[in-house]
């Protein structure tokens, strides 16, 4: 009998460390088809450690949104759609989203983590608006079901790591671009934090592995400055909570720095949080500091009345 329990138990815990993240509800963006694709049956997603802390996708092909939901006596109203980065090549889906959307759950966010498209060639139109299509339409259906999630439709953020801070900047900056059909529901986030964020394409101070994931090897001068934020600020842009570290090798804290001059020229709401020592890519957690951004970023929203 012993026995039996023991394979019974140990069979739960084997399951149990199966659902890494247990998130309340998954959506895919585009059930009757994703606007630009081309059907290529040997591009397949794939995901790798999916149960590490550092676990990440490649190849994405059908954008979802994974939501958590707070207790709802910790309910503040407020939702955060969250973009792993990874230099347009792959998703630190994990450590950069599923993590960071149960860390806001657990303060009464409602956490929603996007698996964008990744651009390529092989499966879009025009690669350089398939991760715009997909923020767009995540902030759409995020309004679409606000009330079904206890959300208030003016308290829709989004946040972005790394090139996913880039990806949010640019929503901040293009929600009105017509990249798809859409409903007309409306794409503009309420709000934006990026962390260590690729601001600019522009190759004085961009992440090159980053420009070239979306533009390719080759753009012009215009799609550069399209997709360089720090060019497309205007008073409308959402108000906007930045997060890096002055010694960040891969992404240069000029590209903060610049977008926060910008923002500051336009009177747009911001904050500049900058660490001593972090790195890049440090995730929900600074290992060099104390300081939580994240604890950070909600006290700015509230004291300016974001949320």
């Amino acid at each position: 009998m012993k026995n039996v329990r023991f394979l019974f138990l140990s069979l739960l815990l084997f399951i149990s460390s199966l659902i890494a993240y247990p998130q309340d509800v998954v959506v895919k963006l585009f059930p009757e088809g994703v606007p630009g694709e081309i059907y290529n049956s040997k591009y397949k997603e794939k995901i790798h450690a999916p149960r590490r802390h550092w676990g990440w996708m490649t190849k994405t092909t059908q954008p979802e949104i994974f939501v958590y939901l707070p207790q709802k006596e910790k309910a503040t109203g407020a939702a955060v759609i969250v973009c792993p980065g990874g230099g347009y090549r792959l998703l630190a889906i994990n450590k950069e989203g599923h993590e960071i959307a149960k860390a806001l759950a657990e303060r009464g966010v409602v956490g929603i983590v996007l698996k964008y498209r990744l651009p390529s060639d092989e499966i879009m139109l025009d690669k350089t608006v398939g991760p715009l299509q997909d923020a767009q339409e995540a902030v759409r259906e995020t309004r679409r079901r606000a009330t079904e999630w206890n959300i208030d439709i003016n308290k829709i953020g989004i946040i972005g790591f790394s090139a996913g801070g880039h990806l949010a900047a640019l929503l901040s900056t293009h929600y009105n671009d017509k990249v798809y059909d859409d409903d007309g529901t409306m794409a503009r986030p309420d709000f934006a934090v990026t962390v260590y964020p690729v601001i600019t394409l522009d190759l004085e101070y961009t992440h090159k592995g980053s420009r070239e994931s979306l533009l390719g090897t080759n753009p012009s001068e215009e799609l550069v400055e399209r997709f360089s934020n720090e060019k497309n600020v205007s008073s409308s842009t959402p108000p906007t909570f930045i997060i890096h570290a002055k010694d960040d090798k891969i992404v240069p804290v000029k590209n903060s720095l610049e977008y926060d001059k910008v923002l500051l020229e336009n009177n747009v709401k911001r904050e500049l949080y900058l660490y001593e020592k972090g790195g890049h890519g440090f995730g929900a957690n600074n290992p060099k500091s104390d300081v939580s951004w994240i604890d950070l970023c909600l006290t700015w929203l509230k004291e300016t009345g974001v949320i």
